[in-house]
């Protein structure tokens, strides 16, 4: 699939694959009906066009938070012969965006692959490597004063292999989203326009603004019933992982500027911000994966499940082999929970431009065309706006 460039010079009409035919037929009805027009945003950017171009249908499957609230309000889903479905038709093409957006442009086809299989056997491999290279040097078992794990890797040799992991996982998200971006931004705004835009849709990024069902009350999961906890656990995913990003950020200035090497004391800024991160994401793809088992069918795509769960248990398992690590950094076990924790990190790194982390990259720059279209005139004035 190759998806619409509208600043490429052609006159071919794109042609819409199974997937992207289906959004555009229920957006049609639902462009109709407008009856969830306060649900989310996908409806009031739907209500500014008649027509939906592969860019808008991708757009719009990206705005998508798939909290299912329209699904239970539709009177035109099944057993009506339209079958009306947004979510599930929404999460079909968000893994067309993912696959197509991402750089290199082979590494698409991991999204369509068995995700949790892969992440884990990723993991399980790098950290077997790991745990056989110190076994070679004698350090699996090897306990170390204070703790001291830059005895067993230096410090140099663990920051060239991560930052070269973590940069490439950087570049490759920002590659995939500016691709995506250039595909579907709106036209030029003013600079005014931009900022306040930015500004909001980084709010409604922070706050999961459109996890609240448009009412306060929450998502749907298991059945018609509101809920806010995938809200909440997406909260407590999301605010753990950048407080452990900004645990080893602080850990990064005490070593370069303070000239303050680990292992640092239980009550030091960077353990505590690390230990609060990593309750986060124990409670946070906890939570998450709880729900997802119990999820209505008919709220997305089964065959993404494998890819969720995948995400979800890596990070459950870099969380918890890291507070292991901690707890037991002053025993023989040391070098055994570092090569498994050093392991499962390069894992997620390694995985993270193709796994269910890049909705977020994706999502985020949907709301930020989201805040900027709304704040220009309605090109056919027959929205709510």
């Amino acid at each position: 699939m190759q998806l619409f460039d509208p600043k490429a010079p052609s006159d071919l009409i794109p042609v819409l694959n199974l997937d992207e035919s289906e959004v555009q037929r229920q957006m049609t009805v639902c462009n109709a009906c407008r009856y969830c027009e306060g649900f989310c945003a996908v409806f009031p950017a739907m209500t500014r066009r008649l027509e939906f171009s592969q860019a808008d249908i991708h757009y719009l499957a990206n705005l998508c938070h798939n909290c299912g609230a329209c699904l239970h309000a539709c009177q035109y889903a099944a057993p009506h012969e339209f079958e009306i479905n947004v979510p599930k038709a929404m999460a079909k093409v968000r893994l067309d965006t993912y696959a197509e957006y991402a750089w290199p442009q082979a590494m698409g086809t991991l999204y369509r692959r068995n995700g949790l299989t892969l992440a884990l056997s990723a993991g399980t491999g790098l950290a077997l490597f790991l745990c056989l290279t110190l076994m070679v040097m004698g350090n699996l078992f090897t306990a170390m004063p204070g703790g001291n794990f830059y005895g067993i890797f230096p410090h140099n040799t663990l920051a060239v292999m991560f930052g070269a992991v973590f940069g490439f996982a950087v570049l490759a998200l920002t590659l995939g989203v500016r691709r995506f971006w250039r595909n579907v931004s709106p036209a030029d705004a003013p600079a005014q326009v931009k900022t306040a835009a930015a500004l909001e849709a980084t709010a409604n990024v922070a706050r999961l603004k459109f996890l609240d069902g448009g009412h306060g009350e929450g998502c749907n999961n298991a059945d018609d019933r509101f809920t806010l906890w995938r809200r909440r656990f997406h909260h407590f995913t999301f605010y753990g992982f950048m407080l452990c990003f900004a645990a080893t950020g602080v850990a990064t200035l005490y070593h370069f500027l303070l000239d303050w090497s680990a292992p640092y004391p239980v009550l030091s800024l960077p353990v505590m911000l690390g230990i609060s991160g990593g309750l986060g994401l124990l409670v946070g793809p906890a939570g998450l994966l709880w729900l997802n088992l119990r999820r209505n069918p008919e709220h997305g795509d089964e065959n993404q499940k494998p890819m969720d769960r995948g995400f979800i248990a890596l990070l459950l398992l870099v969380s918890a082999s890291g507070l292991a690590l901690l707890a037991f950094r002053e025993t023989a076990a040391l070098g055994l929970l570092l090569a498994i924790h050093l392991g499962l990190v390069m894992a997620f790194f390694l995985t993270m431009p193709y796994s269910k982390f890049a909705h977020g990259i994706f999502r985020s720059a949907a709301l930020l065309k989201y805040s900027i279209e709304k704040r220009q005139p309605n090109p056919i004035n027959a929205g709510s706006d």
